[in-house]
């Protein structure tokens, strides 16, 4: 037998002993493994982004558990099993690959997602953003709405349409930060969804940028207060202009 099969096999069976015999297990819901799932989820995004193999490997271990959890508990409620699970994706793979699997042609990836977006319009989605869910965070549903939207050919034609748009809603912010009005939440909104926009447009993950500017400043502040402490001075002791020159060797040191 294949070794994947085994290995895949063994999961399961060992999925069976633990809900039958563990009480932690045995006890665990749909429901209550929902932000667990979440958690593993961000964990292993954050191995991506380490560029950390090894612990990629255990943390795409640790959601295939999951997804093998969630498939027992609804086969003891009689709703599917993982059996039904692979083969619905398989077949929606199939159908959504036409140019694989049928006599479409699409040579490159845009055709791709467009013809992606529109078989699924005709699978019955009401909306081209229905399968954008709604309690993704609000810097990744932005991307997502721009993809989808992208799918069917509403965008922009190039980068410096978008870039100007930009500006223009860097504009209108102003404006409103000027006169102190009851838009400036709104209008900063425009802002951050414009420069989403525009990452698509340039080949950047807005989510990624972001999370590694995160991990950057972390590292950097937290040399500050180790070279602070080494130096015995507290940052309650010490004026922006002082924290400034700790700040800036830290950008020298740490990338």
């Amino acid at each position: 037998m294949d070794a994947r099969l085994i290995a895949f096999e063994r999961l399961l069976n060992i999925m069976d002993d633990l809900r039958e015999k563990c009480p932690w297990d045995k006890k665990q819901t749909l429901e209550s493994l929902r932000h667990l799932t979440i958690e593993e989820t961000y964990e292993l995004a954050e191995a991506i982004l380490d560029n950390d193999l090894e612990e990629l490997k255990g943390e795409i271990g640790d959601l295939m558990l999951h997804m093998v959890f969630y498939s027992k508990i609804a086969s003891e409620k009689g709703a599917f099993d993982i059996t039904d699970v692979l083969n619905a994706i398989c077949d929606k793979l199939v159908h959504r690959h036409p140019h694989i699997y049928g006599d479409v042609v699409a040579e490159d990836e845009a055709t791709v997602k467009a013809n992606w977006e529109k078989l699924k319009l005709k699978e019955g989605k009401k909306s081209v953003l229905q399968g954008v869910p709604k309690s993704l965070p609000s810097l990744v549903k932005a991307a997502r709405i721009q993809e989808k939207v992208k799918g069917i050919g509403f965008d922009w034609d190039d980068s410096k349409q978008v870039l100007a748009k930009v500006h223009e809603e860097l504009a209108e912010l102003e404006v409103e930060v000027t006169n102190e009005t009851d838009q400036i939440e709104q209008e900063f909104g425009d802002v951050l969804f414009s420069m989403i926009n525009y990452a698509r447009f340039i080949g950047v993950n807005p989510e990624t940028a972001l999370e590694r500017t995160n991990k950057k400043f972390i590292n950097r502040f937290q040399f500050m207060e180790e070279k602070m402490t080494e130096e015995g001075k507290t940052f309650d002791e010490m004026n922006l202009v002082q924290m400034d020159v700790y700040w800036e060797q830290a950008k020298k040191t740490v990338g």
